[in-house]
């Protein structure tokens, strides 16, 4: 699931390639729709004494008056020896005209939003049995308005999004997510002008002849109760067809109000692109013998709901289609057990948006979108684990749960590598312990130390456990030892964190040389430490994580030579004044005729200025450098010349 309020382009100019900037996720707006929980039942996980094996939703609804009225069959499996009573969700707001089953009628109790079905008889441990609720009423709608009604362009929206405690507002079900049934119906009834659309594939379209229409979806692949979903108005459908081979094909369907249809299918047309692109990646799509597609709804984002995204206001922005597709395999097919594992869902979803751009427009497009989300995964409070799940907001925290989640998982491809990498996410969605089921975290690090081959239980509790992230001082110096080689000192310091007091992480170094470059890997598990190593060559600059895999403060910058060591006579002097702002004076000496090249970067290692690219006389050489198009910030120079390299730091303030 993803909000959108405020769009905005980041230009990579390096490709000539526009990309949809990651919106915030804005928290004015969640807390307008937060729900007012109820302890009680953000702590009650569902009855454990059952298993539901199927829902049979079949339902009236009405757009004015806001109503519902319906039978909602539960078809369940004791978990227990002596099962004489079994619990449902459902707000008080609704009301329960009866419920049967075996054909009879059986008692009932409805009290702080909790049915208490007694059964017929006692039920032995995995014996079947089935009732039907009767119920109607005004659906509420909290959380972010998992029943809301509305209009666009006069025509009427009726329109649910359950997660995470909103499915109980609308219809009787064991409202955790823990607990997938089998296989589902939803039949709805309503106005015969609209279209209603929901889960898996439509069966029929029956006309009552009173006026309205009947709509019938079947579900046939496991559904967690919050994913059943009802998308109604007056659609205007857009089919493409998915063809993963001759065997694996199926049916994409947009359903979308007419007058935003045109404008938005060319963004549209790339979801087949996007299920090619993670089929190959993950796996063939979850739901191939049904559908995937999008039906249009008023709130202002997406949600996944399985086999046809809900998709908010005029937004098809390409990050937004690409995360609700992701979450098809992550969060649909692998469900998070518990709202604390949520990031299980988003995070994933959210890493696969960078996926989706490296496919399309390679690394540097992926390095750009990851460097960005790591931005606001820095601003993230606490830990990914939410500890709070009374909070609609703590839940859904984007910094956290979608940025940082995301992060967590490029830090753990750079650890690990792309091909196990990649195996560990092929191989989570398919354990049959987990695929069309549920998980934990603890769950996805028992597959990813089967894959990896050691353990990465250091990894998991300090970035899914913990807080923050490290703020590293690096360190070094090189001798040449006089025989073609140099001796080089490298210490890498780091702030004490509250927890854990320090990340262990594995870091990998660059060193520069007259020789070329080598990448080398530490283990950095202490607070302060020095590492001695013998390379060959000249050192000239030493880079700190030069691929950005760590999510991170650092005195060295990601791709910046921020420390040298200089050659004979050449010389780079720090700039002055600085700070500065427009302008400043760069002075540097060269002792022989050559080509020169001085360039500004910013610190995530894009260049932005070139102010000498050019053979310059021996001597000294000033350049005046006027920066009224830069904003405030951190800035590099970096001189060249033949095989000296050198670089300073300077400060923009406005």
């Amino acid at each position: 699931m993803k909000t959108f309020l405020l769009f905005s382009f980041l230009l990579l100019t390096a490709i000539s390639f526009a990309q949809d900037a990651r919106s915030e996720l804005i928290q004015s707006e969640r807390k307008a729709f937060e729900r007012k929980l109820n302890l009680s039942k953000v702590t009650y996980p569902g009855d454990p004494n059952f298993d539901v094996q199927y829902y049979k939703l079949n339902v009236f609804v009405t757009h004015t008056p806001k109503f519902i009225s319906g039978e909602v069959t539960v078809a369940a499996k004791s978990l227990m020896n002596n099962l004489t009573s079994v619990k449902l969700d459902l707000q008080n707001t609704l009301t329960v005209d009866s419920i049967f089953l075996a054909g009879s009628k059986v008692s009932f109790q409805h009290l702080s939003n909790i049915i208490t079905v007694q059964l017929d008889k006692s039920y032995f441990l995995n014996e079947i049995f089935s009732f039907n609720v009767y119920y109607h009423g005004a659906p509420g709608s909290s959380g972010f308005g998992s029943y809301q009604t509305s209009y666009h362009n006069g025509f009427p929206i009726i329109a649910t999004l359950s997660e995470p405690y909103g499915a109980s507002d609308w219809w009787p079900c064991k409202d955790t997510p823990a607990d997938k049934a089998d296989s589902a119906d939803i039949w709805i009834r309503c106005d015969s002008s609209l279209k209603a659309i929901s889960n898996g594939k439509l069966t029929g379209v029956i006309n009552n002849g009173d006026g309205t229409k009947t709509w019938k979806w079947e579900e046939r692949y496991p559904i967690a109760q919050y994913l059943i979903s009802m998308a109604i108005s007056n659609y205007d459908e857009y089919q493409q067809y998915f063809n993963y081979s001759k065997k694996d094909s199926m049916s994409v369907i947009h359903y979308i109000y007419p007058e935003y249809l045109n404008q938005n299918k060319t963004n549209l047309g790339q979801t087949t692109n996007m299920l090619q692109v993670f089929s190959d990646k993950f796996g063939l799509y979850p739901y191939i013998k049904e559908k995937y597609g999008h039906a249009q709804f008023g709130w202002g984002g997406g949600m996944e709901h399985q086999t046809v995204t809900s998709i908010g206001g005029g937004n098809f922005s390409i990050d937004l289609i690409s995360h609700e597709l992701a979450h098809q395999w992550f969060g649909d097919k692998v469900t998070c057990k518990d709202w604390q594992n949520i990031w299980l869902n988003e995070g994933f979803a959210t890493f696969c948006e960078a996926v989706y751009v490296e496919a399309v427009n390679g690394k540097f497009a992926y390095d750009a979108y990851t460097s960005s989300s790591m931005g606001r995964a820095k601003l993230a409070k606490g830990s990914i684990y939410v500890k709070n799940i009374s909070s609609v907001d703590e839940i859904f925290d984007g910094n956290r749960s979608y940025e940082k989640g995301g992060i967590v998982l490029h830090m753990l491809r750079g650890l690990v590598g792309d091909e196990k990498f990649f195996t560990i996410l092929r191989n989570y969605l398919d354990d049959p312990r987990y695929a069309y089921n549920v998980a934990t975290t603890e769950d996805f690090q028992g597959v990813a130390e089967s894959v990896y081959g050691s353990s990465l239980d250091y990894f998991f509790k300090e970035w899914i456990y913990g807080e923050n992230f490290p703020t590293y001082t690096v360190k070094w110096n090189a001798v040449p030892t006089g025989n073609g080689t140099s001796s080089l000192n490298i210490s890498i310091n780091q702030l004490k964190n509250s927890t854990p007091s320090f990340f262990t992480m594995p870091v990998q170094i660059n060193i520069k040389t007259s020789a070329g470059d080598t990448l080398i890997t530490v283990f950095s598990d202490q607070l302060s430490q020095s590492f001695l190593f013998e390379v060959s060559g000249i050192v000239s600059a030493v880079q700190f994580d030069p691929n950005n895999f760590i999510l991170k403060n650092s005195s060295v910058a990601v791709g910046i030579e921020d420390e040298i060591v200089p050659a004979d006579k050449f010389e780079l002097y720090q700039n002055y004044p600085n700070p500065f702002n427009p302008e400043t004076i760069i002075s540097y000496r060269v002792p022989i005729k050559g080509f020169v090249s001085l360039k500004i970067f910013d610190v995530l290692g894009k260049e932005v200025a070139i102010l000498m690219n050019e053979e310059n006389e021996a001597g000294m050489h000033q350049v005046k450098l006027n920066v009224t198009n830069l904003t405030s910030g951190i800035y590099f120079y970096i001189l060249k010349a033949g095989n000296f390299s050198s670089g300073k730091k300077l400060l923009l303030l406005k």
